[in-house]
């Protein structure tokens, strides 16, 4: 018995035996009576069974070949629904995090690429952070997404490729209350004095936590101490009024109940948001996302840097490049 069978030896045999006549046989397969003749005579061999008993008037099948023909059509079947699975048009969805329900950079980049390619399902997924996301990316799990590409571990960074989409300007985010909330932009100096949470202790948002150390460095600003992880309005709102804390953010952060949000400026700290994808990842919907990153950063002018702003500088470099 063979270790494997040529699928295109089962699918002559499942016609020879539709049609128990090599002549219509072959015809249908559009191809040389001969070859389909040698063709089951090997698959005989193989199985180490007669298939059919042919004699000049006719050609009828065995009880091997009675036996065999259900399991044919199995094996053949399965082919036909992996070709169709992966064949031209057929790609699987691509599966894009966007961070967190509600930010704006992610969304419309996803909702542009769309429009660029309606064959292709582009599916949203939301992770926390990019570190969060950056396990899911390679372990194939996840597609792409958004986020500060340098944060991330330089053993990750390794695998993945990314390309420069916004450079984002930040904010705070303020209990109603708070001194500071009557302010229509708050100098990054108000701040001094000030314990700002920013994620300290989640493990999926690492490269914001990174961000938010190397921007209050020298300005007089604590880093929040490690919070259990708050998901949706409710636990947000919770661990807000429990402790006081301005929350660091993005000026595109989405409105939360009882908090305003305020740009930051003195300088206007920018979060650099990159698109970011596995290495040697292939999709035509890959594709169209990257296209509508470029189409948008330069519409909307996300990469044109503000005079006067702020960013790491390794930050910066990587910028500069593209994926």
């Amino acid at each position: 018995m063979p270790a494997h069978l040529d699928p295109r030896l089962l699918r002559a045999f499942v016609v020879v035996a539709e049609e128990l006549h090599f002549t219509r046989a072959a015809a249908r397969l559009y191809v040389a009576q001969q070859a389909l003749s040698r063709d089951v005579r090997r698959l005989e061999r193989e199985l180490e069974a007669e298939l059919f008993v042919r004699t000049t008037r006719q050609v009828t099948l065995t009880a091997d070949g009675a036996r065999l023909l259900p399991h044919a059509r199995r094996v053949l079947a399965a082919q036909d629904d992996l070709l169709a699975a992966f064949g031209p048009g057929q790609s699987r969805p691509l599966l894009v995090d966007l961070n967190t329900p509600g930010l704006v950079t992610g969304r419309r980049v996803l909702h542009r690429a769309r429009e660029l390619a309606p064959e292709c399902e582009l599916l949203a997924r939301y992770e926390s952070g990019l570190t969060g996301a950056a396990g899911e990316l390679l372990a194939g799990r996840l597609d792409a997404s958004f986020g500060r590409f340098t944060g991330l571990d330089p053993a990750l960074r390794s695998a993945l490729e990314q390309q420069p989409v916004r450079y984002e300007p930040m904010a705070v985010v303020l209990p109603e209350d708070h001194p500071l909330a009557p302010l229509a932009e708050v100098p990054l100096a108000a701040l001094a004095g000030e314990t700002v949470y920013a994620g300290a202790g989640n493990p999926r948002t690492l490269e914001w936590t990174d961000l938010a150390g190397r921007l209050f460095e020298g300005r007089g600003i604590r880093l929040a101490a490690p919070l259990p992880p708050a998901f949706g309005d409710e636990e947000f709102e919770r661990i807000m009024a429990k402790t006081r804390h301005p929350v660091l953010a993005v000026v595109d952060f989405p409105p939360m109940p009882r908090t305003v949000r305020r740009a930051l400026v003195d300088p206007v700290p920018l979060s650099p948001v990159s698109l970011v994808w596995r290495k040697g990842l292939v999709h035509p919907a890959l594709d169209a996302l990257r296209r509508a990153a470029a189409e948008l950063a330069r519409a909307q002018g996300w990469l044109r840097r503000p005079a006067g702003s702020w960013m790491p500088a390794a930050d910066a470099d990587v910028m500069h490049t593209t994926g």
